[in-house]
């Protein structure tokens, strides 16, 4: 097959088709992660993205099955039971991976999950584009060798999309409550925004019962569930959009509930406190991104996925303290209010990349549970 991935400034750029004969829209973002293909994929957080690999060989160690699982009944390698990027953009992919937990490859998996992508690019020179000029929209096209392709309606609809605009939550949130742990412990409520298998297991293995509740639960909901505390989960998108889990959260402070948001969950709890968000020029995606403890002075390797960014100056006055903040553009990466019990952070310490560096983040929170 043949493929093409179209930018809304006119950039054309050809390659080679896997996956899915089809046309996907989405803002076009990049990754520095080396491994963590299968876990990156089916993060909620790439929901109405096109995502591009800058490591140059991807798929190498093939594609587990979902039924390989954990003994909470969760899929050992994945963020979710299905592929979640609108597209996939890699330099080369693994046509034959060698794993013992391989069930298929990189490309078979993309196939049987209906998502496209393009190979043979310089997805190091697109991650540079990207870098200079901010992340942008681009439509994705895979199509048999002998197929049409008309570049000028790519074009036109890839210029009418805007993802700023769209609540991508509405998406990858639970429709209904869904209970995770063994019953009679203390309970956690995860307001879910496209929550990672990651934090469920973290929270799980801290020994708490966990409920996974719809973004848009209203605080009397949750209330009568009488949890322990709440976790507002990472999520894709533009958090300005969120305004009833906003108020939601505003209520959840006032009940006093000790209160963890990770990533989107961060960025809502500091708009719930009166602070504001900005979009940053291409993000925040890779395993690698150095966090600054401002309690510690300790500097710590994290794993991020996001857009967006707290306005540090718009939390004067919102009664929390600066906690991290990263190391290379020194934008907010955590809050803290110790009285209140609201923690907040930007990265993902679920992920440990190094591998356990930001893991105590649940440990703190079970303190203050407990």
């Amino acid at each position: 097959m043949k493929a093409v991935l179209v930018l809304k400034d006119g950039t054309v750029i050809r390659g080679r088709g896997i996956g899915a004969p089809r046309v996907a829209v989405g803002e076009v973002v990049f990754t520095t992660s080396m491994v963590g293909y299968t876990e990156s994929l089916t993060d909620p957080s790439y929901a109405g993205q096109i995502l591009v690999f800058t490591y140059p060989l991807i798929g190498n160690y093939g594609v587990p099955p979902y039924e390989l699982s954990d003994k909470y009944g969760l899929p050992l390698h994945f963020e979710s039971r299905s592929i979640k990027v609108e597209g996939v953009v890699v330099h080369e992919p693994c046509f034959k991976p060698s794993h013992w937990a391989s069930s298929r490859s990189l490309p078979e998996w993309l196939k049987q999950e209906g998502v496209p992508g393009v190979w043979g690019v310089d997805t190091r020179w697109l991650a540079a584009k990207l870098r200079e000029e901010g992340v942008t929209t681009g439509v994705l096209a895979v199509y048999e060798e002998d197929g049409d392709l008309d570049l000028a309606s790519l074009l036109e609809k890839v210029r009418k999309a805007n993802y700023d605009e769209v609540n991508f939550v509405e998406r990858v949130s639970v429709k209904k409550p869904v209970f995770y742990g063994e019953g009679g412990r203390s309970l956690v409520a995860v307001l879910d925004c496209g929550v990672k298998y990651g934090i469920l297991r973290s929270l799980l293995a801290k020994g708490f019962d966990v409920v996974l509740l719809p973004y848009n639960a209203p605080a009397e909901k949750v209330d009568e569930l009488a949890p322990a505390g709440v976790v507002i989960s990472n999520g894709p998108g533009n958090p300005e959009l969120l305004n009833n889990l906003v108020e939601t959260v505003k209520a959840l402070i006032e009940y006093r509930y000790p209160l963890l948001g990770i990533c989107l969950g961060h960025q809502v709890l500091s708009l719930a406190l009166g602070a504001f968000t900005y979009k940053l020029r291409y993000g925040h995606r890779g395993s690698n991104k150095p966090c600054i403890d401002l309690k510690t002075g300790r500097c710590f390797v994290t794993s991020q996925n996001h857009g967006y960014a707290v306005d540090a100056n718009s939390l004067k006055g919102s009664g929390v303290e600066l906690w991290f903040i990263n190391a290379d553009d020194k934008t907010v990466e955590g809050i803290i209010d110790l009285d209140r019990k609201i923690l907040g952070v930007q990265f993902h310490p679920e992920a440990s990349p190094g591998p356990n560096d930001t893991a105590w983040v649940f440990d703190f929170f079970a303190r203050a549970l407990r």
